[in-house]
């Protein structure tokens, strides 16, 4: 096969993925959600100067480095909704770091420079990167999320799945069937754990809502922006709530909006958002004054118009806090879910709210994961690297099962495979 893998980051955990091949193509460089970007970047290049970039999404613990090595002046390849979320994010990130007096982990320079020599590429469009012929898969986890495949000249065929989605939602279509390939790498966030049925989630998130609001409470539904927010107001407008929908989210919907081609039905997500109430800043404190569901960023509670409305509402027991999505630990998301208590400043707050998770994931299933795997040996792959997660060697130890090499590497680690 004859090629390097280098990871540096999103190995034994959730979040930073950054991989780099034959030290020319570096897939995806993130910031690891919870934690304030480094300066630098705490898994720095050590003087290697890749020559292309392939971002397979727009969440930050995979595009949110990437303006950080404009300097080296790499060709950076996504699909064009991606771009506009990646600049979105960096220009979220820059102003977060100068509100906070931090030293940023790139500058207004690099963002311009990223926006200008990223190149769009869309599904199935096939490119040349270093000696690689690259294709972009639909990986059903965002709008405009990718797995990616390198086929090298010798016809060595690398696939990296991203974060990856196999069932639909109401905002995507699952994932593209996946391409043969002779190495895998891929993610394992949920091994070990099923989702709930999405329908029978949605009505146990839905009567939640409604028990909240008969008894006088408010409905707080923290949401990542980008996916969540929009998947939400799109489940409460199909069971007939009207929420209040605060924070970054709403611009992402009009950057979504602007795609339709990357979305499983754009005239029912506007509906959804037209459904909504969007919340003016100044006009939070009076929807407190009356029951009702507010959808609101941040995912994990560690920033946005969320802690806002958790401060006011903390020790109110008809309210409740129903969090959406994973909860990387040590955010305020993982202590509010398993301790009860959340840091706002230098305050540390005990909630009186009940708290709630619902697996909305974007993310595959222990089941979908262990399909790809059986998918990927069906087809003759001969080797899986299992990161992006926080028990990866576990799922490397179930997938050696298959009679195939499996492997589960540590942040810095390299591997030559011929």
């Amino acid at each position: 096969m004859d090629c390097s893998l280098r990871f540096l980051g999103g190995c034994g955990e959730v979040g930073r993925s950054a991989v780099l091949v034959d030290d020319e193509i570096l897939l995806d460089y993130g910031i690891k959600p919870g934690e304030s970007p480094d300066h630098p970047p705490s898994y720095p290049l050590n003087g290697i100067t890749p020559q292309s970039i392939i971002i397979s999404h727009g969440h930050l613990d995979h595009c949110g480095l990437v303006p950080n090595i404009m300097d080296v002046c790499p060709q950076v390849y996504s699909t064009p909704i991606t771009k506009h979320l990646a600049s979105f994010l960096a220009k979220d990130t820059l102003s977060i770091a100068e509100r906070a007096r931090q030293v940023p982990p790139f500058y207004a320079e690099d963002i311009y420079e990223f926006t200008r020599n990223a190149r769009t590429i869309d599904y199935r469009e096939t490119f040349e990167c270093g000696r690689y012929r690259a294709q972009l898969y639909d990986a059903g986890h965002i709008p405009g999320s990718t797995s990616v495949l390198l086929e090298s000249e010798n016809g060595t065929r690398i696939l990296y799945t991203g974060d990856v989605n196999l069932i639909d939602t109401r905002l995507l279509n699952r994932a593209a069937r996946q391409p043969k390939a002779d190495i895998l790498i891929m993610e394992s966030t949920y091994y070990g754990t099923d989702h709930a049925p999405r329908e029978e989630l949605e009505r146990e998130f839905v009567d939640s809502i409604r028990e909240t609001i008969e008894h006088g409470g408010n409905a707080i539904v923290p949401c990542f922006a980008i996916g969540r927010t929009q998947e939400i107001l799109m489940i409460l407008h199909k069971y007939g709530l009207h929420p209040y929908v605060d924070g970054m989210g709403v611009e992402v919907f009009r950057m979504m909006i602007q795609y339709p081609e990357y979305l499983r039905d754009s005239n029912t997500l506007q509906q959804a958002f037209d459904n909504a109430t969007v919340v003016k800043p100044n006009r939070r404190a009076q929807l407190l004054k009356e029951a009702s569901v507010i959808v609101t960023t941040a995912g994990m509670l560690n920033g946005g118009p969320a802690l806002y409305y958790i401060h006011k509402l903390h020790d109110d027991r008809y309210s409740k806090i129903l969090l959406t999505g994973y909860q990387v630990e040590g955010t305020n998301g993982h202590h509010a879910l398993m301790h009860r208590h959340i840091t706002i400043g230098k305050r540390v707050l005990r909630l009186g709210m009940h708290v709630e998770q619902y697996d909305f994931s974007a993310h595959c299933g222990d089941g979908e994961l262990k399909a790809i795997v059986r998918r990927f040996c069906d087809l003759g792959g001969e080797i899986v690297f299992a990161m992006h997660g926080n028990n990866p060697a576990d799922f490397a130890s179930w997938i050696s099962e298959h009679k195939i090499d499996a492997i589960a590497p540590e942040n810095g680690d390299e591997f030559m495979i011929e």
